[in-house]
């Protein structure tokens, strides 16, 4: 505990008085003058860096969680564990840019991490903490997450506002634009947004609101991986596209060597518009993976050991996601997701669902003089294909869920958050989850979880 305070006190400086709700926010852009600023000598430089073509931001999130006991007359190797328990997550990051040319610039995120999901996050498929990747640690964990390049060309003489991207200089952009992304990041870092629900730092916790969780998106056991995306839009329309590394093995660290083999392509159709001042959106994005998965009846007749073991050859997953958002009044909105993979395969890099719908709302505390609070209210609903069910009834152990029996029922969690600005840049929240029939399991359950968030960012 002294560690995880120290990391947070030394990212206190210069916060700003901004938040934003980016996938895995990284850090904030200063808004308004320095003197907003909880420091505002370090502001005032890091707007005088921008000026000179360079970027210096960072975050630190602490998330304690704590699961009550329930009741569970039997657990396996991929469970939630039944009595309470409690574990932590820390993430550090800093963000520094450097622009080129015009329109150029290179990123790259260093980061510190260390803690460890629930049950070291197993036993839910909708597990309760977006922080909490498979890869938990005791000790700190240096890792480089994003290092990229990106090139954004004007197509048009009219400029907007920045889009409150962390990751971008805080500048003007042209309104029609096409920007180039190379090199390693998020595959949500640029799929898949939501005004509502897609940032675990800053708004719902839980992995199936932050994205379509039945979408295997490309990524290391981490959440990163490497790519080349390029996008159009005009703010009325946009189009997105790439081409991914998927994992060596399942919720593999390692990526694929074969990137002529192994690979995943997204393409992503946005549409955007305003009922007056309220702004709304809808995305529809497509993914075909191609990685060294089994198929279900495969696993069934070479054996549940073989979950693990890598086919000859490669497999092809088709994925899909419809996401919208939309303000209702100026301090309240709502946001919904269906997703969808075919279900023949395994899932490889994200979680273990094969259709979801979820939905919720968000409230900004304006109305009683908080206008830096948000409360949070979401579900999500997950259910499974025939071969997973066969699987797990059979008492097969995935990556993520396997009780070694399964009386099934579909997988439904409901979390609310309540995030306070408790000052300049500095945001505390209390979270409750409810899991009901956790990995699809109705004898085990329904679980309680309770977390608290704090942050910092600059």
């Amino acid at each position: 505990m002294r560690l995880v305070l120290t990391l947070l006190l030394l990212l206190i400086p210069g916060l700003a008085t901004a938040q934003t709700g980016r996938f895995g926010s990284v850090g904030t852009a200063n808004i308004g003058g320095p003197e907003e600023a909880l420091i505002p000598s370090l502001a005032a430089r890091q707007d005088e860096l921008e000026e000179q073509g360079w970027i210096f931001r960072g975050q630190g999130t602490f998330i304690l969680q704590g699961q009550a006991g329930f009741a569970s007359p039997y657990r396996a190797q991929g469970s939630l564990t039944p009595a309470s328990q409690a574990r932590n997550t820390l993430s550090t990051d800093l963000i520094i840019g450097r622009r080129l040319w015009e329109g150029a610039e290179v990123i790259v995120n260093p980061s510190v991490t260390r803690g460890f999901g629930l049950s070291n996050s197993t036993g839910a498929a909708a597990f309760p903490n977006g922080e909490a990747f498979r890869l938990g640690t005791t000790d700190p964990n240096f890792f480089v997450p994003r290092v990229f390049f990106r090139q954004t060309i004007g197509l048009s003489a009219e400029s907007v506002p920045t889009d409150s991207d962390p990751l971008r200089f805080s500048e003007p952009m042209p309104r029609e634009r096409i920007t180039i992304t190379a090199g390693k990041f998020a595959v949500w870092d640029i799929f898949d947004d939501n005004r509502y629900a897609h940032d675990a730092r800053t708004q719902f916790l839980n992995w199936a609101l932050v994205g379509g969780g039945a979408f295997d998106y490309a990524a290391d056991a981490r959440g990163f991986t490497e790519g080349v995306a390029v996008e159009w839009e005009n703010g009325f329309w946009a189009v997105r596209g790439g081409a991914f590394r998927v994992a060596r093995e399942v919720n593999g660290l390692f990526l694929d060597p074969s990137i002529t083999r192994g690979f995943q392509a997204l393409g992503s159709v946005e549409r955007f518009w305003h009922f007056g001042p309220r702004e709304g959106a809808v995305r529809v994005i497509y993914g075909a993976s191609r990685s060294r998965q089994s198929r279900w009846s495969e696993i069934a007749a070479n054996g549940q050991d073989s979950f693990d073991r890598n086919p000859n050859g490669y497999r092809l997953k088709h994925n899909a996601t419809i996401s919208f958002d939309q303000q209702v009044t100026e301090t309240f909105g709502v946001f919904g997701r269906l997703s969808w993979n075919d279900g023949r395969t395994q899932n490889w890099m994200f979680t273990e669902m094969d259709r979801a719908v979820s939905f919720g709302g968000a409230l900004n505390g304006a109305g009683w003089g908080r206008v830096g609070d948000t409360i949070g209210l979401g579900t999500n609903i997950g259910f499974i294909s025939s071969g997973r069910r066969r699987f797990l009834e059979d008492g097969g152990i995935g990556f993520i869920t396997g009780d070694g029996r399964l009386n099934y029922r579909p997988e439904w969690i409901t979390e609310v958050y309540y995030d306070a600005r408790v000052a300049p840049g500095v945001n505390m929240a209390l979270d409750y989850q409810l899991l009901v029939n956790p990995a699809y399991n109705a004898d085990r359950g329904p679980v309680s979880v309770f977390s608290l968030r704090l942050r910092t960012a600059f």
